[in-house]
């Protein structure tokens, strides 16, 4: 039989912000299925795909601020957050390449560093969570707009722009990449 503590701490985890991330993890099939609908080439599937995924970016922008907001932070949620933000940009990334439309490099480059620095979290999480920094937040946004612009039916002209600004995404997810290693070694 549980102690009364336990059911608190369970309760608790049922809160506006993880249904939110929980939400965003349910989106992410749709999001799948209308970006490979008509092998990616339905102007109208790409244009709900970028919706999805763009719905799912919100939902990770409000789900934190609700929670410090209204102090309903959760081991659940901490743990979930980050999951789900890569669940969804491994969605977005591997998807873009199966389909030919974003090249596998930038794909793998991407998603081997989120994986070692989630990996790495996890390793020193009893010393305490680092939190993200403003790099890392901006990161976050330059990979998800990035993926935006490799998802929906761009004119031509706009394809150079849209390469240079994936360009930066890749830059700036190396480089807080390197710097979340180096403030773990600093401790």
């Amino acid at each position: 039989m549980s102690s009364p503590e336990s059911a608190t701490t369970q309760s608790g985890n049922f809160n506006l912000p993880n249904f939110l991330t929980v939400l965003r993890v349910v989106a992410l099939p749709f999001c799948a299925y209308a970006l490979f609908k008509d092998h990616g080439n339905n102007h109208h599937w790409q244009y709900l795909a970028w919706t999805g995924f763009f719905l799912v970016g919100l939902t990770d922008f409000f789900d934190g601020r609700i929670a410090r907001s209204r102090k309903t932070i959760t081991s659940f949620g901490t743990f979930l957050d980050p999951v789900a933000d890569k669940a969804a940009i491994g969605t977005a990334l591997i998807g873009l390449s199966i389909l030919g439309k974003l090249w596998w490099w930038v794909t793998a480059v991407i998603l081997i560093r989120e994986i070692a620095v989630t990996v790495l979290r996890l390793a020193v999480i009893s010393d305490g969570v680092i939190p993200a920094s403003k790099g890392g937040k901006l990161k976050t946004l330059l990979q998800s707009f990035g993926v935006g612009f490799f998802i929906l039916p761009l004119p031509h002209w706009a394809l150079v722009p849209r390469d240079l600004f994936m360009a930066a995404a890749v830059i700036l997810t190396m480089t807080t990449g390197f710097d979340y290693f180096a403030k773990v070694l600093r401790r």
